[in-house]
């Protein structure tokens, strides 16, 4: 092959410039390996060439692409056949280097390997090219080995180009110390971008992993609050799968490219990061009255107390009739009866207190009623101070007329959003994230207003924001995991959702795609207990119309 003209080079370089730009703007990894082959058989005229990938342990070389345009073959790549080629061991079981094969000897000693024609050389083992030109009936002649390395000389490849064709008249020759440079810069190149590209997947996948661990701390705090943690995006993602596949109605404008899932996926997983600092006490809330513990049992205490009162002033009463010398049976059997109204009346108020402790129930104003007579009971404690049944704090706390916490806590719970919101947005998201905080940190507010943090009304919040609130309200609705309730069925959980689809709790038109799209279905199959999953009256729904 003749030397190259300055037309000839001046096209190569810019066949050079033009990949460099293709490298930077290309973040598919197998296409870019692909056209990285393709640009260096074209810029050689080689007839075919392979590129090959260090294995994770770095002990061989693997087949990755493998170009013949003589041949018509292609394996590997984006659409190739599947690569049946054995990998190339860089080193043997002993540690000893391998450097009888051509493409190992070129990634030991980091250099380019340009052969002129193999049959001729007998530094390198080349039975297994003879072999394969034996099969195909071809001839492989000239060959160009050079390897790839990172920004801290690591290994990740090599690139090997085979029988350079003279364009003038189509015979195999040989590759030009010009070609050699030339591909020896594209292998630079080309190896820069994929380290850009390992090291921007490692950051993903670390900052991911980060994520996880942020999760893992509130699993460990509560394992019911890790559940919904993990449940919440993907309710999220099956939501807006669907409105996003919806082409007709207020919503047919909502599209989502990968970039918009990947955000809305991580603002799923983040959006209740800020119960990392939630007191544990608080969230795992089961009863009105438990704090470190349940103090239902200081009430059941002093209940006994007071049965055991009542029975010493009875007897004390006996007592003094003896004492008297009085026999009257009649006034005897009325001190009895007397007792045993008294330790009724003291029983049911304990088990009132027990039942009421629970919040499972919604605490009516009669309820209240009689907290506030059994609280202003005496009763004496050892050391003899007689004071109120109930102190304020465990008054106020039986009388949350809706769970088990009271308005300090629910504050408390509340401002698990406000952390949510400040840990996000401290943090200095890339372009393709950055609205994570707002999705993530929305999902409390409400179309009408009333929301918390921000109090923001439906046309200041996004669709992923509306989505994620649908989601934690369902998968809450339907946990069975929580400390404070059981679970709820399919059809009350949309009954009560409907209800907030109506009153401005909830978007409207997200809720009826919801429906239509029986996303609630997909999400019931794959998370909730059969005996949940009960049959829906989609026609009974407020706020839905099939």
């Amino acid at each position: 092959m003749t030397a190259l003209s300055s037309s000839e080079i001046a096209q190569r370089l810019e066949k050079l410039t033009e990949l460099s730009l293709e490298l930077s703007n290309n973040h598919d990894t197998p296409l870019l390996l692909e056209n990285i082959l393709r640009s260096a058989k074209s810029m050689t005229y080689a007839d075919g060439g392979t590129l090959y990938r260090t294995s994770k342990d770095k002990k061989s070389l693997c087949f990755n692409i493998s170009l013949n345009d003589t041949l018509n073959m292609y394996q590997g790549g984006v659409k190739g056949q599947a690569v049946d080629i054995p990998n190339i061991p860089l080193v043997d079981d002993n540690g000893v280097k391998n450097l009888s094969a051509v493409a190992a000897y070129a990634a030991n000693y980091k250099l380019s390997v340009n052969i002129q024609d193999v049959y001729t050389v007998g530094v390198f083992n080349f039975s297994g090219t003879r072999n394969f030109d034996q099969q195909f009936n071809y001839h492989t002649k000239s060959l160009l080995t050079v390897p790839m390395h990172d920004h801290e000389g690591e290994l990740i490849g090599v690139l090997q180009l085979i029988n350079a064709t003279d364009p003038e008249t189509g015979e195999p020759c040989l590759f030009t110390e010009t070609d050699q440079r030339f591909i020896e810069a594209l292998a630079s190149q080309a190896a820069i971008a994929l380290t850009n590209q390992q090291l921007i997947s490692q950051l993903e996948n670390l900052f991911v992993s980060l994520v996880h661990l942020i999760n893992i701390g509130i699993d460990e705090k509560s394992p019911h609050t890790g559940r919904h943690c993990q449940h919440v995006p993907e309710l999220t993602m099956m939501l807006a799968s669907a409105v996003h596949e919806t082409r007709s109605g207020p919503l047919a404008h909502f599209v989502m490219t990968d970039k918009d899932r990947k955000e809305l996926w991580m603002a799923g997983i983040l959006h209740d990061c800020g119960k990392i600092s939630t007191p544990v006490h608080v969230v795992e809330k089961s009863t009105k009255l438990e704090t470190i513990f349940d103090r239902i049992h200081l009430l059941d205490t002093r209940f006994e107390i007071l049965k055991r009162d009542a029975e010493i002033r009875m007897l004390k009463s006996k007592c003094l009739l003896y004492q008297a010398d009085v026999k009257n049976e009649v006034l005897a059997t009325e001190l009895e009866h007397d007792l045993q109204t008294e330790l009724t009346r003291i029983e049911e108020a304990r088990q009132f207190l027990k039942k009421l402790n629970l919040g499972s129930e919604r605490t009516s104003q009669e309820d209240l009623d009689r907290v506030a007579e059994i609280a202003n009971w005496q009763w004496t404690s050892p050391d003899g101070t007689s004071s109120t049944f109930l102190s304020a704090d465990e008054m106020e706390n039986l009388s949350v007329r809706g769970g088990t916490l009271n308005a300090a806590e629910r504050a408390i719970i509340n401002n698990h959003i406000v952390t949510t919101i400040k840990m996000l947005e401290a943090l200095p998201w890339p372009k393709h994230l950055q609205n994570v905080p707002e999705y993530a940190g929305g999902h409390h507010e409400r179309m009408d207003g009333k929301g918390y943090p921000r109090g923001l009304h439906g046309e200041q919040m996004s669709v992923q924001a509306k989505i994620m609130a649908i989601a934690d309200i369902f998968e809450a609705l339907t946990a069975k995991d929580r400390p404070y309730k059981d679970g709820k069925t399919l059809t009350e959980s949309l009954r009560i959702l409907g209800s907030f689809a109506l009153n401005g709790h909830i978007d409207p038109d997200l809720f009826d795609i919801f429906v239509r799209k029986k996303v609630y279905l997909t999400y019931a199959e794959k998370f909730m207990d059969r005996t949940q999953i009960d049959n829906v009256d989609e026609s009974g729904i407020p706020g839905y119309r099939p």
